[in-house]
């Protein structure tokens, strides 16, 4: 875990390492989730990098009555 500093403009650097595990580069869109009292920062990924993920769900579940 890094820790990083909010500017006077409320700016931070994502950490180098964070940056490459996440391969973002400059210009990628990130989520800012505001959850209980901390701040989620969750990567955009572009429709076609996620396109078939769940390709191999399991569909065959039992439903509740009132669903088709």
């Amino acid at each position: 875990m890094e820790t990083v500093t909010v500017s006077s403009e409320f700016e931070v650097v994502i950490p180098k390492k964070a940056r490459e595990v996440l391969g973002l580069q400059a210009g990628h869109k990130i989520q800012v989730v505001v959850y209980n009292d901390r701040i989620e920062l969750i990567p955009v990924k572009p429709v076609r990098q996620v396109r078939g993920f769940l390709k191999e769900i399991n569909t065959d579940i039992k439903r509740e009555a009132d669903r088709p």
